[in-house]
């Protein structure tokens, strides 16, 4: 099996990475949205993560196989230190490694961006069903991360309620006074041999 190679995603990748993400919203319960977004819709959401957050691309033999990015845990300004993490990986393409591949990439980046705790929104079936398992969560605790807390009922999709649960896991020490969290602009230099 070829090697999987980690790069950083640009704006041009979103049509490849809206075909592993639009299969999620048509036909599970993975994520909440209701409707697969445009192209130039799903370029804007990477041009507004990469203004301050990490967006990766998992690749085989040319072809994007999974994706991963951060974003803002909350707005207010004593979360800066916190970054709510997303991951798809194509359908056919789970269980090779993909996801650990980028999660490790990820908190890679984080860290070096000063970001000391990861957190994670998983849409949670209280029964497994045909559109929702359990088995993100089971990544997630494979990679490391706790559940947090778990909210009921809160989600309905595809004629069925579901649970959302948060995950989390630090990935750096929480002291008094911490280094000033950095844009993923500020490290990119440092992963320049992600963007050959």
């Amino acid at each position: 099996m070829s090697e999987i190679m980690i790069r950083i995603v640009s704006p041009e990748d979103a049509e490849e990475l809206l075909d592993i993400y639009a299969p999620y919203i048509r036909d599970t319960a993975v994520t909440f949205e209701y409707t697969v977004p445009s192209v130039e819709e799903f370029k804007e959401r990477i041009r507004h993560t990469l203004e301050r957050f990490p967006y990766l691309a998992a690749v085989r033999n040319g072809e994007i196989i999974g994706y991963v990015y951060a974003g803002p845990l909350h707005p207010r300004a004593a979360y800066a230190w916190s970054a709510e993490t997303s991951i798809y990986v194509k359908k056919d393409k789970k269980n090779q490694g993909t996801g650990k591949l980028l999660y490790e990439a990820l908190e890679k980046v984080l860290k070096e961006q000063n970001i000391l705790s990861v957190n994670a929104c998983i849409a949670y079936p209280e029964v497994e069903d045909e559109y929702l398992t359990k088995d993100s969560v089971r990544f997630h605790l494979h990679m490391g991360y706790k559940m947090a807390a778990e909210f009921h009922k809160c989600a309905y999709k595809f004629g069925h309620w579901y649970n959302m649960v948060w995950m989390e896991k630090h990935i750096g020490d929480h002291i008094a006074d911490p280094a000033a969290p950095r844009t993923f602009e500020e490290v990119r230099g440092r992963f320049h041999q992600w963007e050959r």
